[in-house]
């Protein structure tokens, strides 16, 4: 088949996949390959058994794959094939060096443009799809003007807004689709270019314009802007337990205001995931690196009432079952950071988790998609169990904590979960999932963020 176009994505992870995954589906005019260096990872890419779960993901991917989608691990001859690359690889925060623990590491970024320049012998347009610190696009560019000149490089910044669990559902009906480009005849018609791709489906009108480096850094803004509310209704969470008032009443009081919304108000055991405290840290980094302190302390502290967040979940249970949790089993409802993913990086489940077994608990977790994961994280032991059935996980366990909002969980019989569990029988809501009301009625006694405690005792 002619192809109009043969677009290439270097890194084949949660973004790289299945954004490649929709451009297949809706441009089957356009050849899509996915490379990596991780050889399994493409294999999984390549099976029945994708190496990530999204909700509508593996029909998309069988639909397309061997017609217009194809995953390898040959990176350097992808290069040389391809017309548009998308750089889809980790910036994880550094964990060495100057900016250890804070500024996001860019060296995959910048040797896969080295790589890129070596392998092109034809112009191409190279678009940033990680979420970089702001100007990363300068480095790229100086890299791939550092060549004979013999090919002509245009680098775009894209940055994805996707949420894990509804990813395929953000790729297909985005609500904007952001796109940076340089103020010069080869950066606007590299912006068009992309842009008429995403116009396959994506209304015109959702496609915005920007400079490359207000792209890269709207990115990180976003993120720090929706994890800032997290804190805040966290925070407010703490003082409606101590004044009996209710933080999901407040939450709903202040979000019927239209200047402020509801979403991103659901008070829980904090927020996770790969990219909200690494985005906010570098937000922070970025801030100091210009001599903007009050600024980056201001950013910082939105990562330290997270962490305080779990903190605080830990200390209420530890108290509530009488100041220790030291040889009582806790079954952990949820190791993955939210519901409809298997991902557990940054979880609050870790943090609380590992709380716990340094408290000497023992451990019985459940989680519908995140097991594999989470053995990761903290590995099976004799004091750590990994149990599929939540029902089985329960049984003979001092407490119960949920630490994922999954549906099944909602949907459980938790008259029978408390026949099975040791007396007093203590609940702990990380997430507001329940009803409370019912649980304690059934015999619980029930602990929810930001709510008054329903005790029998």
């Amino acid at each position: 088949m002619n192809f109009k176009k043969r677009i290439l994505c270097i890194g084949a992870g949660y973004v790289g996949g299945p954004t490649m995954a929709i451009i297949a589906d809706k441009c089957p005019d356009y050849r899509v390959e996915v490379v990596d260096v991780n050889a399994e990872r493409i294999a999984a890419w390549q099976s029945a058994d994708l190496p990530i779960y999204e909700p509508g993901l593996d029909e998309i991917v069988f639909r397309n794959r061997g017609k217009n989608l194809f995953f390898s691990t040959d990176i350097e001859q992808g290069i040389r094939d391809s017309d548009i690359i998308f750089v889809s690889v980790n910036t994880p925060t550094k964990t060495y060096g100057q900016g250890a623990g804070s500024a996001a590491d860019v060296q995959y970024v910048e040797k896969v443009a080295r790589t890129i320049l070596a392998c092109s012998t034809s112009d191409k347009i190279v678009i940033e799809k990680s979420t970089v610190p702001v100007r990363t696009a300068e480095v790229m560019g100086r890299i791939l003007r550092s060549g004979s000149g013999n090919v002509n490089f245009a680098v775009l910044s894209n940055p994805e807004f996707l949420a894990e669990g509804t990813a395929v559902e953000d790729l297909l009906h985005p609500d904007r689709v952001l796109i940076g480009a340089h103020d010069t005849e080869t950066g606007k018609v590299a912006l068009e270019t992309l842009a008429e791709i995403y116009g396959h489906w994506v209304p015109a009108d959702r496609v915005v314009r920007s400079n490359v480096w207000s792209s890269e850094l709207a990115k990180l803004v976003a993120n720090a802007f929706l994890a800032q509310r997290v804190s805040s209704i966290n925070s407010i969470s703490a003082l409606c337990e101590q004044t009996e008032a209710d933080v999901q009443q407040v939450a709903h009081a202040i979000g019927l205001d239209p200047r402020i919304g509801s979403r991103f108000l659901q008070a829980g055991v904090g927020f996770g995931g790969s990219c909200f405290r690494k985005d906010i840290l570098n937000l922070a980094y970025i801030c100091g690196t210009y001599g903007l302190e009050a600024e980056a302390n201001y950013w910082h502290q939105v990562v330290t009432m997270n962490d305080h967040q779990q903190d605080r979940f830990v200390s209420n249970l530890i108290t509530a079952l009488f100041n220790t949790v030291a040889g009582k089993d806790i079954a952990v409802f949820g190791f993955a950071f939210k519901a409809d993913t298997g991902d557990t990086r940054d979880s609050p489940a870790i943090r609380v988790c590992k709380q716990l077994r340094e408290e000497h608990a023992r451990l019985r977790i459940t989680d519908p998609k995140a097991i594999g994961n989470a053995k990761l994280e903290i590995p099976e032991s004799d004091e750590v169990a990994y149990i599929e059935d939540p029902y089985e996980a329960a049984r003979g366990a001092h407490a119960l904590a949920i630490m994922t909002d999954w549906k099944e969980y909602k949907d459980l019989d938790y008259e029978r979960i408390y026949q099975s569990m040791e007396k007093p029988a203590t609940l702990f809501d990380g997430r507001n999932l329940l009803d409370r009301s019912a649980l304690f009625e059934i015999g619980f006694n029930v602990y929810s963020v930001g709510r008054a405690p329903l005790t029998h005792f």
